[in-house]
């Protein structure tokens, strides 16, 4: 067709596009198939034991995993440890006032009544805290990413392999139904061959942009501050302490955050180990309240052939300003379909005639076929949707199940600490590549950079 036609079509796409659509509903009305299959779980007895927990850093996410851990039968928390006064007489309300409670993490680490702890600290206190858990016999649940660099990952390896112990990253989303159906429909060869994967997280709200409410009484007499630091020291700031997620001394951004998810999610399903190399852009659009990460930010990543997959590439996306707000998703394109994969949902497109998606073409096809079968091609993707039954319990529930059944029974976990590492290893790279202005070459067998 002549370029200049091709051209008009374009510009006129307004007013054709609306016809289009209305014919391909009347179409599809014939020809689609939309199929929901439900997903649930038989939870079965695993084991017997009370197993004592302690919570390590009592905010939004520690609080909500001791909460959801509670839920499960014979599993008591005995102590608590933060360094804002608030948080510690809020955890007791919650659990009882004879619950032991202190600023010193170590302290909890020598009670012979904790059995596991779980880590909801800042990031920069995951992994020394980690480390001195899994050398005082503890078993240990750490809220994601594991590391606050990348340099920190083999040390922590290695205290985990000496220990023995049941360590469990907290991207509780791997253990979710969604992400197990998309794991078998993708090795049963559901969309084809994998060639490309994206996925995005949207918030437009102070909340989600991490600007957290500061309590009245947050001051440096309720505040442990001289502890709360590793190394470089700064005069008491609210805003370091409790929107933490927004200062490199204590959070790793939002790729960090959320990109840490995604790969989580992408590798289990594909059983990749992670791209060789990353790329980052991005910039500070909105939230200019002294923060140092973006509120915009750009992932892209290569992913080379392995035994479990063929080559593909990943495009990540990150926005705190987006109007829409609320979007999350993960996506799988493949040489026959896509895949959108949420962790109580899985929603698999197939194209049924392998007919190009491109709008002009597609109108043009239909213009000039001479039979009602012809026109019957245009149809959609056929489309099945596998979501969770009512009153699933949820990811985070079965990511604690799954620490719980492995400390029981000494079996292993979904998410354990080389699992971490290559998750949030590109997750962390990104951040490097955005501040560096340059692409980074990543070997994910030997987890070093090149």
């Amino acid at each position: 067709m002549p370029s200049n036609n091709r051209r008009k079509f374009l510009q006129q796409l307004g007013l054709a596009g609306a016809g289009l659509i209305t014919a391909n509903k009347v179409f599809a009305g014939e020809q689609t198939a939309l199929h929901t299959q439900l997903l649930n779980r038989q939870y079965q007895p695993f084991g017997t034991g009370t197993i004592r927990i302690a919570l390590i850093g009592a905010g939004g996410m520690g609080t909500q995993d001791t909460l959801t851990a509670l839920q499960h039968k014979d599993v008591v928390i005995t102590a608590v440890c933060d360094l804002y006064k608030g948080r510690i007489e809020a955890a007791k309300q919650k659990w009882g006032s004879n619950l032991f409670s202190t600023t010193d993490y170590k302290e909890i680490l020598k009670r012979n009544d904790v059995d596991a702890v779980i880590i909801g600290t800042p990031d920069h206190w995951h992994q020394p805290i980690s480390i001195a858990a899994l050398q005082a016999g503890k078993h240990v649940y750490c809220e994601k990413p594991m590391l606050h660099a990348v340099s920190e990952g083999h040390a922590l390896l290695d205290a985990w392999k000496k220990s023995g112990k049941v360590y469990q990253i907290g991207s509780q989303g791997l253990s979710s139904l969604g992400n197990e159906k998309a794991k078998e429909l993708l090795a049963t060869g559901a969309i084809g061959d994998l060639n490309y994967a994206e996925g995005f997280w949207a918030r437009m709200s102070a909340e989600g942009a991490w600007q957290y409410k500061i309590p009245a009484d947050g001051n440096a007499s309720t505040v442990d501050w001289d502890r709360y630091e590793i190394v470089k020291k700064h005069v008491f700031d609210p805003l370091r302490f409790f929107r933490w997620r927004n200062y490199l001394d204590y959070g790793t951004g939002m790729s960090g955050d959320l990109f840490v998810h995604l790969f989580s999610s992408l590798h289990f399903i594909t059983n990749s180990i992670g791209p060789v190399k990353i790329a980052a852009m991005g910039g500070l659009r909105y939230w200019k309240d002294g923060r140092e990460v973006p509120d915009v930010l750009l992932g892209m990543f290569d992913y080379p052939q392995t035994g479990a997959h063929p080559a593909f590439d990943l495009s990540l996306r990150c926005n705190f300003v987006d109007g829409t707000s609320g979007t999350t998703y993960l996506r799988l394109n493949g040489s026959k379909g896509s895949m959108d994969v949420e962790w109580d949902k899985v929603t698999v497109k197939l194209n049924n005639t392998g007919e190009s998606d491109d709008p002009f073409l597609k109108a043009q096809a239909v213009a000039n076929a001479t039979t009602e079968e012809e026109r019957k091609k245009m149809v959609g993707p056929r489309e099945t949707v596998y979501k969770a039954e009512e009153g699933y319990k949820g990811a985070h529930y079965d990511h604690f199940g799954n620490w719980f059944r492995a400390i029981r029974t000494g079996g292993t976990v979904t998410e354990d600490p080389l699992f971490g590492f290559r998750a949030c290893a590109p997750a962390l790279l990104c951040n490097d590549s955005y501040f560096n202005n340059t692409h980074i070459n990543w070997d994910p067998v030997n987890l070093k950079l090149v």
